[in-house]
């Protein structure tokens, strides 16, 4: 009797921890950030939205998530912290309520090709295991089939000593599954020496056809002046020790036309010069050299397997591990579902949950071998999520960049429903996203702006979807916009034919993709849409085609440098205060000495990590003191650097510092939509959606004729994605042909031309399932294309 009462008053009461139910931001500064403060709730999906460059990533990510991480790395050991990134804290008052943060972001897989689907889950060590216990004949242990593992054999007499006893050990083996004619990477490169030079010609002739190898020039001199073969000699006659020193002597100091230098053979140099570079970085001669002169073809060997002999030679029920690997997921779940083996029954149940979470994330029509390098930032982010749908946790905070980027609008519904499951389980889950129909199932919105840029960091709207429906912010404005269907279209002034394309899963697809028009290409993920247009239409003089891949350069690498953009300001600033421009460049004389123009010094701290720290002498600005004294337009070189190309294009537009050929390359950057990005900011910050647009604006300029573009939506606002229109509206009227890989509905519905691929996903994908106008899409709605664009448009 007595307890009632206490029980009823302990109910009335919240217990204390019940009442940490937000996330509180107190005075965030991160990059462009004006002393943010917003309370997020936990257990919840919130939507951060906003223009490009409003601010969402410096909060969600660099912020929030940095936070978080940097706490939780705090408490290991300093052994341990020594093998993690160094994270700086935020730049933030206050930061509480926070969980333990795992972000899922569209970084791309490594590049490596033995990096597989497969290896960058679970899903290959466990086949690996089931074969190791089922396969027949039985070849060793799972390294035996892994082609990241080499077999190794070593012989000759190790003693051990263990008391009185002497045990020697003469032998020592451990069998792996790599392919040694390939080691582990399915394919082997080869330089078409064809194209490096003329075997009937001799040096003295003009033999080298490489380009900046012109007769005279050092780089020619350096072979022709050698003294290893005779320059009147023609190469086919070369003997064999000459021809080494010709291709592949390695790097030896000598003395050449009485300089000191470092002479090497042909072919390291080659790798060294053009091959270790980003090609959408070079010329377009010098990027068509490397096309014509390096070769991959499939591994003889293996047969593209990357497997050794023995690992392909054991099968379960007539099935390989290659074979195995090769098969589209969803057949493989099927398979695996077929086996009945009670000895391994926990291996297989844990292999089936990770199989049909690829199903159900709409990745079935991967196969486990594909290499992920090869996959899109999109595939990227849902490959990671795997390890994630399975798991056990909750009350954790799974932070998400845009993840319906490459997702046809049939793919973005499944996409919602993980992410609804993923808060239901308890978790708070926040997402950066521009889309539409992922903004309208949160349950609270952030909204950023109002700007980009330094226009940006501020707060304009929080609350519920319909509220911000209701608001004033360029968000809510565009919320419910839909594009409408073009009344007239242009008519084609040629075709582009394709005939008979099969690769990936495409099924012997003939297609004629109209040319002086806005072509869009749609489907499914997975349809087949990439590997027609960059497996079947080569790229060529007349074809600049931009995709998403990440551009290779260092740490100092910029939209400035990588636009040729540096050039003419370090010109306007040399001219105006008469002095030699590359004292205006911080990769050259102009350079901090301290921190060689990086703006950081790296420290290496040997076994742990190594720590960047802002250069105290310049004070990250990169450049001498000296260098800051010169002026252009009352402005220095590190101030100019640091303006976003809206600020520039103004600055060089008019005035003391009117420069027209650095304000046509920021008219360019402005045109695709990246106005607010800095000149000086690393190349290495950007995400995929804004590397395109750079490469876009470096390439309009050019000759080409056809464009071909990679979704170049993503990442964009809605209200970006109308300018980004009139920017292909007004490459097609200047006469060039646009085609465009895409799943935004308001690109469709702007197109001339759609070409349709499906009718699913990988096998059941790969066929050209509408060609025509987009009305008559909408009108016919026999595709999952024409249902989705039908029901946009409001038809």
């Amino acid at each position: 009797m007595s307890q009632a009462p206490r029980t009823g008053k302990q109910s009335a009461a919240p217990h204390a921890a019940d009442r940490h139910d937000t996330i509180r931001v107190l005075g965030a500064r991160g990059n462009n950030l004006k002393d943010i403060s917003i309370e997020i709730p936990k257990r919840r999906l919130t939507v951060f939205t906003g223009v490009s460059g409003s601010g969402k990533s410096s909060l969600v990510f660099d912020t929030i998530a940095a936070e978080s991480q940097r706490l939780i790395n705090e408490t290991y050991s300093a052994f341990v912290q020594g093998f993690m990134p160094s994270l700086a804290r935020p730049e933030v008052d206050v930061l509480e309520g926070l969980t333990t943060a795992i972000i899922v972001d569209q970084q791309r897989m490594g590049a490596d090709p033995r990096s597989t689907v497969g290896t960058a889950t679970d899903a290959n060590a466990m086949l690996r295991i089931l074969f190791s216990r089922l396969g027949k004949p039985h070849i060793g242990p799972p390294s035996a089939y892994a082609f990241n593992v080499p077999s190794v054999r070593a012989s000759g007499a190790i003693t051990v000593e263990r008391g009185a006893k002497k045990a020697v050990k003469a032998t020592f083996e451990r069998t792996g599954g790599m392919c040694t004619r390939c080691e582990g990477r399915g394919s082997v490169s080869d330089i078409d020496l064809t194209q490096l030079y003329d075997d009937s010609k001799s040096l003295s002739e003009g033999a080298l056809t490489i380009p900046g190898y012109t007769p005279g020039g050092w780089n020619y001199r350096l072979y022709s002046e050698s003294g290893f073969f005779d320059p009147e000699k023609p190469i086919r006659k070369y003997t064999k020790k000459e021809l080494h020193a010709f291709l592949h002597l390695e790097p030896t100091r000598m003395k050449i036309a009485g300089i000191n230098m470092t002479y090497e053979g042909l072919i390291p140099r080659i790798q060294k010069s053009f091959l270790a570079k980003d090609k959408e970085g070079m010329q377009p001669h010098i990027r068509a050299f490397v096309d014509r002169a390096v070769t991959f073809t499939t591994c003889p060997e293996c047969d593209g397997t990357r497997l050794s002999e023995g690992a392909r030679a054991s099968k379960i029920k007539n099935v390989s591990i290659a074979d195995a690997c090769a098969l589209q997921i969803s057949d493989l779940a099927v398979w695996v579902r077929g086996l009945d083996e009670p000895s391994v029954a926990p291996l297989l149940d844990a292999l089936r949950d990770t199989l049909d979470s690829f199903v159900e994330i709409g990745l079935g029509y991967l196969s486990l071998d594909r290499p992920a390098g090869t996959l899109s930032g999109g595939e990227a982010q849902r490959v990671k999520m795997i390890r994630h749908l399975g798991s056990s946790l909750t009350d954790v905070t799974y932070v998400f960049d845009e993840p319906t980027i490459g997702l046809h609008p049939h793919d973005i519904q499944r996409m919602n429903d993980l992410l609804l499951r993923l808060r239901d389980k308890g978790n708070t889950v926040l997402v950066v996203e521009h889309k539409p129909e992922t903004i309208v199932i949160a349950d609270h919105v952030v909204d950023l702006g109002p700007g980009a840029g330094t226009q940006g960091g501020t707060v304009c709207f929080e609350g519920t979807v319909e509220a911000l429906r209701a608001g004033d912010t360029i968000t809510g404005r565009h919320l419910d916009d839909r594009a409408s269907v073009k009344e007239s279209v242009r008519k084609p002034d040629g075709v582009l034919e394709i005939r008979g394309a099969s690769t990936h899963n495409l099924r012997d697809v003939d297609v004629d993709i109209p040319l002086g028009v806005l072509a869009v290409i749609t489907g499914v993920a997975g349809s087949g849409k990439s590997s027609l247009v960059h497996g079947s239409i080569p790229v060529g003089e007349d074809v600049v085609s931009v995709d998403q891949s990440a551009i290779r350069g260092s740490r100092r690498s910029n939209p400035a440098t990588y636009t040729g953009l540096l050039e003419p300001i370090r010109k306007a600033f040399a001219k105006v205060n008469g002095v030699k421009p590359a004292l205006f460049s911080a990769n050259s004389e102009g350079a901090c000495p301290t921190c060689n123009g990086a703006g950081v010094i790296y420290t290496d701290l040997a076994m742990m990590t190594g720590v960047a720290s802002t250069c105290e002498d310049c004070e990250g600005k990169r450049f001498q003191a000296s260098v800051l004294e010169y002026h252009l337009g009352g402005r220095d070189i590190s101030e100019v650097l640091a303006m976003s190309v809206t600020e520039a294009e103004a600055f060089f537009g008019a005035g003391e510092a009117r420069t027209p050929a650095a304000h046509k390359i920021l008219e360019r950057l402005a045109d695709v939509g990246l106005g607010y990005l800095s000149l000086g900011q690393p190349l290495t910050t950007l995400s995929g959606g804004e590397r395109q647009r750079l490469k876009l604006a470096t390439h309009m300029n050019e000759k080409g004729g056809v464009y071909i573009l990679d979704e170049p939506t993503t990442g964009l606002h809605l209200a970006d994605v109308e300018q980004l229109l009139g920017l292909l509206d007004r490459l097609v009227d200047s006469g060039k042909s646009v085609i465009v890989v895409e799943h935004h509905q308001a690109v469709m519905a702007h197109a001339d031309w759609i070409i349709d691929l499906g009718p699913g996903a990988g096998h059941d994908g790969g066929k050209v399932v509408f060609e025509g106008t987009p009305a008559d899409l909408v009108a016919a709605r026999s595709t999952l294309t024409g249902e989705h664009l039908a029901e946009y448009v409001g038809a």
